[in-house]
């Protein structure tokens, strides 16, 4: 636990996991203005005309020692089709050039089971961990203006998500027809921090 400001406290989490639960923990004391979860830590926001920082510190240790045990958490799972290659992933090929692997090999290593651990940096483009490191690349020389909806990306350990149309240097791969964004509902954006993905090549690819 370390200072990050004069109203804020940082703390390191074990993983995306643990910070998610780290942060639904802290959630629960209304004297906390804001908590935020990032891929490895989660930064609190406390009201320092209500708390000293001895007494926000103290009550954060004493929320972190009661946090839900892992196995107890329900994890959403959700299912996500990707159409992989072609006009939908344009970088596809390239990409495994680069790692001397065939496509038919590539869908086979990113098919599976994911963790979405944040939203940045465009309204909620979904950071997911968990790439199999043998399809670890660079981003893009170049940065792309614009990107559709439910284009699929990766870059170093992380496969990203776009739910709304946008800039973008990840290598896009593929694209989910999936609807990531829904402007009418309550939750509008459908992946949340903690979910559990599961990439699945569409029937239709």
């Amino acid at each position: 636990m370390q200072s990050a400001g004069d109203d804020l406290i940082s703390l390191q989490a074990q993983d995306a996991g643990d910070a998610q639960l780290l942060a639904a923990a802290l959630r629960h004391d209304n004297r906390f203005i804001d908590v935020v979860a990032g891929v490895e830590t989660v930064v609190v926001r406390y009201d320092i005309a209500t708390l000293s920082r001895a007494q926000a510190e103290s009550r954060v240790l004493e929320l972190i020692e009661h946090r839900a045990d892992p196995s107890t958490v329900r994890q959403r799972t959700l299912e996500v089709p990707i159409n992989y290659g072609g006009e939908d992933g344009p970088d596809l090929k390239d990409v495994c050039e680069h790692l001397g692997i065939t496509e038919a090999e590539f869908i086979a290593l990113h098919t599976g089971r994911y963790t979405v651990e944040m939203l940045g940096f465009i309204p909620g483009f979904a950071y997911i961990g968990g790439l199999d490191a043998r399809l670890a690349v660079g981003r893009l020389p170049e940065p792309r203006q614009s990107l559709p909806a439910g284009s699929v990306g990766i870059a170093g350990k992380r496969t990203g998500l776009y739910a709304l149309r946008g800039p973008g240097g990840w290598p896009v791969i593929g694209r989910t027809r999936l609807q990531l964004f829904d402007a009418d509902d309550e939750n509008p954006f459908l992946l949340s921090p903690g979910d559990c993905v599961v990439f699945v090549e569409a029937s239709d690819t």
